[in-house]
């Protein structure tokens, strides 16, 4: 799909406004996997109402399965949600960005809503590939499934690094052939049994939930045909809302062909307690291996689009300190596509093991949709607050927010029913998820309420003095600090304490560098204030949480920039190396704050800074997050001051 993009981008393409492209781009990078639900969603329900498969069980559920997708999918993601961008971009993350105030329980909600569909990208690739290489058991019952699907796996993971646009431009032409399949030999049974399509009457979800025995339960089930939903919004930003909304009416409409297909070949057969996939068996005999062969490749892709979508999903959980720094590469020149080295190999790490321990598609089932589930009721509150923001009528706003906290709480409920079967593992992998985020938000919160700040222009004498005093050694021509305070008159106190107090530091200039990560997604701009001209000069880049922090190669722009404009000059101050035209040295000072010791904590900020230190363990050093020169690059440590009131004072005795 990427070499579309990059196709697209050669003929000066915008591949977000609606266009054939576009439309053809969108089914293979969002449709992965609501478009691989068919191979396991009727399935699943026949598994769990095994022991009394009739006619309700078979309209109720298609019922439920059409107005789920009518309105969970279509009516709350494709119309509603997708209006909630972020200058283009979509997803959990970039909702939270968009919201004005962002209390902590906002930042939780989209810490749970986070890391749940962090932990749905661990099962989907699992149980897809595994739905469909099952498909050979048609011809050979001893076809060794399992290795089969960790040799795709392993050849999948593997290739990530090297960047997926080489395989990328059939993506989008291989889902026109799935769905295409879908619609057709759905409908090749619809003809033989029509009335089937009478399972669209909500009376028969209602009957089915209601008179059907445990028809509620079996709503985890249905679930479904819904779980790729949430990945229509984090997929905004790649391929816009318009291919995202007409691209849609083409997927619905093969989707239900498809699952009232499966629906009235199962009308016309006996099939109770016999286990059988009913979606194979609508396919033709001589057909078999052509689609199981299309539903592998289907599979693949929506195996790629999750691991794409997790690697996306983190790095602007990275950029919104949500995630503790990691290592972010950019395989290809292809702008948006990153690769995560650490999520990769822990990914196919976890989807083999999840393939190994339940070994079979209906296992996984069981801990499928549960954790989704919680991503959806996530994106529900925060959806209602920036509404609710952006100035909607408050009766609005509580009708959507009360009838799909109803639906996703129904589904919830019933879903709960799979932990003691498989859900407990997508829970417990969504709350390590959510630890790690919580200590590293709240860690550096905490840490943040004891940043101290001072008047800067109360040392504009001292900087003055200190830049020419030749008794102290000097550090570098130009000393460079990565500082956090906002207001250009305001500096951290423990870049003054390591200037003039740790260890004196003489520069000619000093410059002060704040990184401003902003909500606007692809920003990119900075500004220069000479607070004391030639001396000490602030920088303030505008980072948008979808841009690489190229800090060192900013910079750069801006020295070059500056000597441009005649505002500085680069050449270097020693007379022995000016006469060569030798550029001056930069050396760049990173200050990490220390707790001490002595300071008592509560006990819920101690358990937060202890779990903001496990996390920790996850982060890179702030050098290779900002892509700094780490041969001119000092790590200083300086301590937390903190004022605490002192109750007794030691007593001298001589």
């Amino acid at each position: 799909m990427q070499g579309l993009f990059m196709r697209a981008k050669e003929h000066h393409i915008d591949i977000k406004k609606l266009s054939f492209t576009g439309l053809i781009i969108t089914l293979g990078v969002v449709y992965g996997d609501l478009g691989t639900s068919p191979l396991y969603t009727m399935r699943a329900i026949l598994l769990a109402g095994k022991d009394n498969i009739n006619e309700l069980l078979i309209y109720g559920s298609l019922s439920c399965i059409f107005w789920t997708l009518t309105l969970q999918t279509t009516i709350k993601y494709v119309l509603i949600t997708l209006r909630a961008d972020n200058n283009g971009e979509g997803g959990i993350f970039a909702l939270f960005a968009l919201i004005k105030k962002k209390s902590s329980w906002a930042a939780i909600l989209t810490m749970a809503g986070g890391a749940a569909l962090l932990a749905d990208g661990v099962i989907t690739p699992s149980i897809t590939v595994t739905s469909a290489i099952e498909g050979l058991k048609l011809f050979n019952n001893n076809i060794p499934v399992i290795p089969i699907v960790l040799i795709i796996f392993g050849a999948l993971f593997f290739i990530q690094q090297f960047g997926t646009n080489f395989v990328g431009g059939s993506f989008g032409p291989i889902m026109v052939v799935w769905f295409s399949m879908l619609g057709i030999f759905g409908f090749s049974q619809l003809i033989h049994y029509p009335d089937i399509l009478r399972a669209v009457n909500p009376a028969f979800a209602v009957k089915f939930l209601s008179d059907y025995p445990g028809g509620f339960i079996l709503l985890g089930a249905v679930f479904l045909c819904t779980t790729g939903a949430e990945a229509l919004y984090s997929d905004l930003g790649h391929c816009g809302r318009a291919n995202i909304r007409v691209s849609w009416i083409f997927v619905k409409i093969t989707l239900l062909l498809n699952y009232f297909g499966q629906g009235a070949w199962l009308m016309m057969h006996n099939v109770s307690g016999i286990d059988l996939n009913p979606f194979y068996s609508i396919m033709p005999q001589w057909f078999l291996l052509p689609g199981i062969l299309i539903s592998t490749a289907a599979a693949i892709i929506a195996s790629q689009a999750l691991i794409s979508g997790s690697y996306t999903l983190l790095s602007e959980a990275v950029s919104l300190n949500f995630w503790p720094k990691i290592r972010i590469l950019h395989p290809t020149f292809i702008q948006g596509q990153v690769y995560l080295p650490f999520v990769n190999w822990f990914l196919w790490i976890t989807c083999s093991l999840v393939v190994f321990f339940f070994k079979e598609s209906a296992n996984m089932e069981a801990a499928y949709g549960l954790a989704i589930t919680i991503t959806m009721i996530m994106t529900t509150f925060l959806l209602s607050y920036y509404s609710y923001q952006r100035g909607w009528n408050h009766r609005l706003v509580l009708l959507m927010l009360t009838v799909y906290l109803t639906i996703e709480g129904s589904f919830l409920v019933a879903n709960l029913h799979k932990f003691k079967y498989g859900g407990w593992f997508t829970l417990l992998l969504a709350s390590l998820y959510f630890i790690i985020m919580y200590g590293w938000y709240f860690g550096r919160k905490l840490k943040n309420r004891y940043v101290t700040f001072t008047d800067l222009y109360k040392y504009i004498d001292l900087f003055k003095d200190l830049s020419k005093d030749n008794s102290v050694p000097k550090t570098a021509t130009n000393l460079v600090y990565i500082i956090k305070a906002n207001r250009p008159d305001q500096v951290e106190s423990k870049v003054i304490y390591s200037i003039f107090q740790k260890q004196p530091k003489r520069a000619d200039t000093y410059w002060f560098i704040h990184v401003d990560r902003i909500d606007e997604p692809d920003r990119i701009d900075y500004q220069v204030n000479q607070i004391i001209p030639g001396v000490l000069i602030r920088v303030d880049f505008h980072i948008g949480f979808k841009v690489e922090p190229k800090i060192n190669h900013y910079f750069k722009e801006v020295l070059e920039d500056m000597t441009a404009t005649g505002e500085i000059k680069l050449e270097s101050t020693f007379d022995s190396l000016k006469k060569h035209s030798m550029h001056a040295d930069f050396k760049y000072i990173l200050i990490d704050r220390i707790m001490p010791n002595d300071y008592k904590l509560s006990g819920i900020e101690n358990v937060t800074l202890g779990l903001h230190r496990l996390s920790r363990l996850l982060c890179i050093s702030d050098v290779r997050a900002l892509q700094l020169d780490s041969a001119n690059t000092i790590e200083e440590q300086v301590p937390i001051t903190i004022d605490q009131p002192v109750e007794t004072r030691i007593s001298r005795l001589n």
